[in-house]
């Protein structure tokens, strides 16, 4: 009988839900997090931009308080990123200098703090569809791009209409000293009732953005965007392996027991790993629809005992190093599909939440089940040649 059938009426363990999303937040809580500079005059398109980039809708729900006359900070909890937002800069010639000097002094007071506090980059935003630059904002670009890497933003870049007043900042842009500048339209533009304009260039400033920062904030800043869930999927999966050379070296071991102690806490922590890159607030049910699509975890499936059990009845020679060897390469095997399956379901979560829907719970657990099945036939198709029978059977029974 296969497995699934054998255990789909099992309890699942909760406390298992529990750890998942505790060590998710201690996860993100570890991630040297991401700090972001946003400037541009009232209506340059700062906060659509935002919300557009970075999950949560953060312009619109994140916390904010003023931390000079011209800044305030905006954080939300769970999202490794703080955002600079000036207020608009509406400047007077005379006032001109001030601001100069409060933003300077804000880079150089965070950076007193250390990297965590640090801001790393710059995003000044322009409105393209206003096509003028103030000559005080050249200056200002100018004077920030001397103390942090700066990316121009030209925002509602509309088409064609815009494209002259594009060459003109391209032109500027080594004498203001900045990184890139990016032309964006955040939000579909509708024209007509049955034509728009599709959103376009946030994945080019992702990809710069990336480009420029430090690798330490790599992680925090694609937990924090939304727009580039293929590199989310790509992270996860390179965070797994990992957790697969840890997996053969624990079913080595040749103590029974041993494997189920190490295993569960091990492969929990790989899928908070993964939850912490994707930057999804999961709830309890999420995490328990997700282990009932492993099989419930009355008897903890892979993850543990039936691992330990269901391999010392079917592979001879378990307690042998012999046996161990094949202990450990069904390990591995296990972990990668369970990451991958998992990943598989976020990546749908994320789609379904950026589309303005939920996953309702059994969708989430057919997912986490089918996808399962599906790691499972690819990686017992790609054994090698010489793997005994007896694993390739124990394999099919976690379908």
């Amino acid at each position: 009988m296969q497995f699934w059938r054998k255990n789909k009426k099992n309890y699942v363990n909760k406390q298992l839900a529990d750890d998942l999303l505790k060590k998710t937040e201690t996860a993100i809580e570890k991630m040297p997090p991401i700090n972001i500079l946003v400037a541009g005059k009232t209506g340059s398109g700062k906060s659509t931009l935002i919300n557009a980039l970075f999950r949560e809708n953060i312009a619109a729900t994140g916390v904010g308080m003023p931390v000079t006359q011209t800044v305030d900070k905006l954080t939300k909890e769970g999202i490794p990123l703080t955002l600079y937002d000036t207020k608009g800069l509406e400047l007077q010639a005379e006032s001109q200098q001030a601001v100069v000097n409060d933003l300077s002094n804000l880079i150089q007071q965070q950076k007193a703090k250390g990297d965590k506090e640090a801001i790393h980059i710059v995003y000044y935003c322009l409105n393209a569809n206003m096509a003028r630059i103030e000559p005080y904002e050249l200056d200002l670009i100018q004077a920030l791009a001397q103390q942090l890497p700066v990316i121009l933003v030209l925002t509602q870049t509309l088409g064609s209409e815009n494209k002259s007043f594009e060459i003109y900042i391209q032109q500027l842009a080594p004498a203001i000293e900045v990184k890139a500048v990016i032309p964006v339209l955040a939000k579909s533009f509708s024209i007509q009732a049955n034509q728009q304009i599709k959103a376009f260039g946030l994945q080019t400033l992702i990809d710069k953005t990336l480009e420029i920062l430090p690798t330490e904030q790599h992680l925090a800043f694609i937990n924090a965007q939304q727009i580039d869930i293929q590199r989310k999927v790509d992270n996860a999966k390179r965070w797994a392996k990992s957790y697969v050379t840890t997996a053969f070296g624990v079913g080595f071991t040749p103590v029974p027991i041993s494997d189920a102690a190490l295993l569960i806490p091990m492969q929990i922590t790989m899928l908070a790993h993964i939850t912490a890159i994707f930057g999804l607030a999961l709830d309890k049910a999420q995490i328990l629809s997700v282990l009932a699509g492993i099989g419930g975890t009355g008897t903890t499936t892979m993850i543990g005992k039936y691992f330990v059990g269901t391999a010392f009845k079917l592979i001879p020679g378990i307690g042998t190093v012999s046996g161990g060897l094949i202990s450990g390469s069904t390990a591995a095997v296990l972990t990668i599909a369970l990451a991958h399956s998992y990943t598989e379901v976020l990546r749908r979560i994320l789609l379904a939440e950026l589309d303005g829907t939920d996953l309702r719970l059994k969708e989430i657990q057919s997912i986490m089940n089918l996808s399962l099945g599906n790691q499972l036939d690819y990686l017992k198709d790609h054994l090698p040649k010489n793997t005994p029978r007896q694993v390739i059977e124990w394999l099919d029974q976690f379908k």
